[in-house]
């Protein structure tokens, strides 16, 4: 029974660590990504990082309300991607 639960844990942190990483990374590429094509695309990828964050900050903490947060996260995170397209493709966002 311990074992099972010192595993869960190591893999909480690792999944901690792996997506800390990604996150880094992806804001390295939002700071020097080459286009705006790369700059939107690493913004997008900052949130769904994020995202996973909390989720595993959620399951960590055995609470469901980060589970509704990451919900919202993601709604505003796709809606703001698809804006800043729309943005940097046709200068404004609603016709």
């Amino acid at each position: 029974m311990t074992f099972a639960l010192e595993l869960v844990q190591l893999s909480l942190y690792l999944g901690f660590a792996v997506l800390g990483i990604s996150q880094l990374m992806a804001m390295v590429r939002l700071v020097i990504g080459p286009s705006t094509g790369d700059r939107i695309l690493a913004l997008d990828t900052m949130v769904m990082n994020a995202i996973g964050l909390i989720v595993l900050l959620g399951i960590t903490q055995g609470t469901s309300v980060y589970f509704e947060v990451t919900l919202i996260i993601a709604m505003l995170g796709f809606v703001s991607t698809v804006a800043l397209a729309r943005f940097i493709l046709r200068g404004d966002i609603i016709e």
